[in-house]
């Protein structure tokens, strides 16, 4: 899986890519929201983790360009900070997939990542999940 993670806390953007990668995933980090912008629409990804509080263009803002201006059909999980329901809200009605508050646990993100990643390429449910009958 190829991730996109647009965050400016470097410490977390350090365990972020520490996790993932040994995982074998690849990501590729943004500190602030024109670079996310420029990176979501010149490159190709399975999904953009997307901070809202970013320095010089907030993550909703961002994630109105690329839905509105762009088209882009990338799923977009929030993760935030922001945990009060009208900024969950806003999150999903600015494009937003999935919307994961911090703190959070690392096998979360990624679990919920990987299902974003199946909805969008048309995946049917895991095996694990399918009726026996």
């Amino acid at each position: 899986m190829r991730v996109l993670v647009v965050e400016d806390n470097r410490s977390l953007v350090a365990n972020l890519f520490e996790y993932f990668e040994a995982r074998g995933h690849t990501l590729d980090a943004a500190p602030d929201g024109p670079t996310g912008f420029h990176l979501a629409t010149t490159q190709t990804y399975d999904a953009i983790v997307l901070d809202w509080m970013l320095p010089r263009l907030d993550g909703r803002q961002v994630l109105q360009a690329l839905r509105e201006e762009r088209g882009l059909d990338t799923p977009v999980l929030m993760l935030t900070a922001r945990d009060e329901l009208p900024d969950k809200i806003a999150g999903f009605r600015a494009g937003a997939d999935d919307y994961l508050t911090k703190p959070f646990a690392l096998p979360e993100l990624e679990v919920r990542l990987e299902a974003l990643v199946a909805r969008a390429r048309g995946a049917v449910a895991a095996a694990c999940c399918r009726s026996t009958t």
